[in-house]
C-alpha cells in the first residue's frame, strides 16, 4: 500500500440479493488498492440477504452493514454515504462485480488529473464464462481524457454516460447534492445532472473495469407499473436543470427527454389490452409531455427516423400506436 492514500468507501445497497451478493462482495475485497471499506445495505430484503450480510462482515474487518426497510436504492445510497468515513466514495450494485485494479486505476486517474469525480467504461456479462473474458480482456494503461463540468454534461453524461457506478467521488460531492429519494428510476442520473454544479473537472479512463450483470430480473426487465412514471418525472427534472446551466443544449437534452417519454409508453404498450385499458391516464401524461417536448426548435431532428415516426404516430393516435407496438413485440 502506498502511504498517505484516502479510504475508499465502496456503498453496496443490496435487496433481495442473496444469488450474487457475495462474489459481489469477493470483488470489492481482492482490489489492489488496499483501504477500503465496504457498506452493505440491506434495504427490506425478504430473503437470505441479511444472514449472507452476517456471515460476511464476520469474516471482514472492514465490512458495515445497515439495515433499512425497503426505503429503495436512493436512501440505500445515501444512508451509506451518511455512515461512511472515506474521503473518496463509489457504488456497486449488489449483482454486479469488480475487476481487480478498478479502484486503484480510479484513484490514479483522479489523483493525476486532480478531479472531483473519476469514471471508467464496463462490461455486461451474464454468465460465469462471460464474467472471464470479460476480467480476461486485453487492458493496456488507461488513457484519461478530462472535462470541465459543461463538457461532461453536453458530450458525457447527455450522450449516455448517465451512470452513478464505475466511478469514484470526492466526499465533498455529497455535502451538497444526494440522491433523490422520491424517484425509483432515473436517479443515477439526475443525481449526475445535479452534480455538475458542484464539481470543476471530470475524468474518464478509457478502461473497462466494471462487470455489469445483466439481471433478467432486474427492474428495467419487468412489466409496466406506476413506478415507471418516474422516467418520464425524471427526464423532466433533468431537462429543467440542464436549462438552468446551459439554455443551448434544450434540443439535446429534450430529445433523451422524449425517448425516456417513448420507452415508458413501450412498457404500457406490453401490458394485455385489458390491463392497457387500465392506463388511460399514465397514456395521456406521456402524450401531453411528448406534445409538449415535440415543439422545442431541433429536438426532433436529433432523434433517429425511426423514433421521429413513433413519437408522430403516438402523437396523433396513441391508442392505434400502443396496439401496433404491442403486436410487433408479440411476434418477434
Amino acid at each position: 500500500m502506498r502511504s498517505a492514500e484516502p479510504l475508499i468507501s465502496v456503498i453496496v445497497p443490496v435487496r433481495n440479493g442473496q444469488e450474487h451478493l457475495e462474489n459481489c462482495i469477493r470483488s470489492i475485497a481482492g482490489q489492489t488498492y488496499e483501504r477500503t471499506e465496504i457498506i452493505i445495505v440491506n434495504d427490506g430484503s425478504a430473503d437470505r440477504t441479511g444472514e449472507i450480510c452476517d456471515r460476511i462482515a464476520a469474516g471482514h474487518d472492514n465490512v458495515r452493514i445497515l439495515t433499512l426497510g425497503g426505503e429503495g436504492v436512493s436512501a440505500a445510497r445515501n444512508a451509506g454515504v451518511s455512515a461512511s468515513s472515506g474521503e473518496l466514495i463509489t457504488f456497486v450494485d449488489a449483482d454486479d462485480r469488480l475487476c481487480p485494479d478498478i479502484l486503484r486505476i480510479l484513484y490514479d486517474c483522479m489523483r493525476e488529473t486532480e478531479s472531483d469525480v473519476a469514471g471508467c467504461d464496463f462490461f455486461s456479462w451474464s454468465s460465469e464464462e462471460e464474467w472471464r473474458l470479460g476480467m480476461s480482456a486485453d487492458r493496456a494503461t488507461p488513457q484519461y481524457r478530462t472535462y470541465d463540468a459543461h463538457g461532461y454534461l453536453q458530450d458525457a453524461l447527455l450522450c449516455g454516460n448517465s451512470r452513478c457506478w464505475s466511478k469514484l467521488y470526492r466526499r465533498t460531492v455529497f455535502e451538497r447534492v444526494r440522491f433523490p429519494e422520491e424517484l425509483t428510476i432515473g436517479e443515477d442520473m439526475l443525481f449526475l445532472v445535479r452534480m455538475i454544479s458542484c464539481v470543476s473537472r471530470i475524468a474518464e479512463a478509457d478502461y473497462k473495469g466494471y462487470g455489469y450483470f445483466r439481471n433478467p430480473a432486474g427492474a428495467m426487465q419487468q412489466e409496466f407499473v406506476p413506478g415507471y412514471m418516474d422516467q418520464v418525472t425524471c427526464w423532466r427534472l433533468a431537462r429543467e436543470e440542464v436549462l438552468r446551466l446551459d439554455r443551448s443544449l434544450d434540443a439535446q437534452v429534450t430529445a433523451l427527454y422524449m425517448t425516456g417519454i417513448m420507452l415508458t409508453v413501450g412498457k404500457i404498450a406490453m401490458l394485455p389490452a385489458a390491463r392497457r385499458r387500465t392506463q388511460k391516464a399514465y397514456v395521456q401524461t406521456c402524450r401531453e409531455s411528448l406534445r409538449e417536448a415535440r415543439r422545442v426548435p431541433g429536438a426532433r431532428d436529433r432523434l433517429s427516423a425511426g423514433y421521429r415516426m413513433k413519437c408522430l404516430l403516438f402523437s396523433v393516435c396513441p391508442g392505434l400506436y400502443l396496439f401496433l407496438y404491442h403486436l410487433q413485440r408479440s411476434l418477434r
